[in-house]
């Protein structure tokens, strides 16, 4: 069957603009023409837009997507393989931050303070006052340590929750990179890596290319920091390390 632009828009829930676009930069262009010169879409062009729209609702660029979809070593059941393994890490991800964000919102409903040891199984299994006594004693003399202490000290749990958001954001954004087989120093990566960067100074502490450095070597030393990454997605915590290395190397 042949459909127009306007109706594999509406299949797909895309704009028109949108196939446009696609087609302008090789992604999906129709596999037909009609004597006027309109686009005219087949089954299989059906098929390629539903595989873009799985790969970009998993967070890849489109230049990338151009790349593995029209990968010659693969077929089509390598990647649903592929979707499938990164939609359901998405999903238990996902499960995660909804069942947190349940809890917080039940306490509000409550009126209930949050405790310390609460607000942390709201933000993730890691809880930073286990580690309290080590922090002050490596970097309590520190400018970073004093200024994290001022500004956590001011965050309410609506701040938590804030970061909470755009440190999963990040996280899935890495992750599908790293799947996609980018090297860690490769322009997306390094661009990933300064995001996370800046998220640190502008939660934390200013985290200069030399503190952010220390912090990936120290991620990949220290088996508390590298568990937390493997767990997220194991190769993760080599990954992330190469990849800050590049940035601060790439800025000097």
């Amino acid at each position: 069957m042949a459909y127009t632009v306007g109706q594999v828009a509406r299949i797909a829930g895309v704009t028109v603009r949108t196939l446009h676009h696609y087609d302008e930069i090789g992604l999906l262009s129709p596999s037909g023409r009609t004597t006027a010169g309109y686009r005219r879409y087949g089954d299989a062009d059906l098929e390629r837009l539903q595989l873009v729209l799985y790969y970009r609702e998993l967070g890849f660029p489109l230049e990338e997507i151009t790349a593995i979809i029209d990968d010659p070593a693969a077929d089509p059941a390598a990647h649903l393989r592929r979707q499938h393994e990164l939609l359901t890490a998405r999903v238990k991800r996902l499960q995660e931050m909804v069942t947190a964000i349940e809890f917080a919102m039940e306490a509000s409903k409550l009126n209930i303070q949050l405790t310390p040891q609460e607000r942390f199984e709201v933000f993730g299994d890691v809880n930073p006052e286990e580690h309290e006594a080590e922090a002050e004693r490596r970097w309590g003399d520190t400018d970073a340590y004093r200024e994290s202490n001022r500004r956590v000290a001011s965050y309410s749990k609506d701040d938590w929750l804030r970061h909470k958001a755009e440190n999963e954001d990040w996280g899935r954004r890495i992750v599908a990179l790293m799947a996609s087989g980018a090297p860690a120093d490769g322009p997306e990566a390094r661009e990933l890596a300064e995001e996370h960067r800046q998220i640190i100074s502008r939660w934390f502490y200013e985290c200069s290319y030399e503190v952010h450095t220390g912090l990936a070597d120290m991620y990949v030393a220290d088996e508390r920091f590298t568990a937390y990454y493997e767990k997220i997605v194991p190769g993760l915590t080599a990954y992330l390390n190469e990849a800050i290395h590049a940035n601060a190397i790439s800025r000097a």
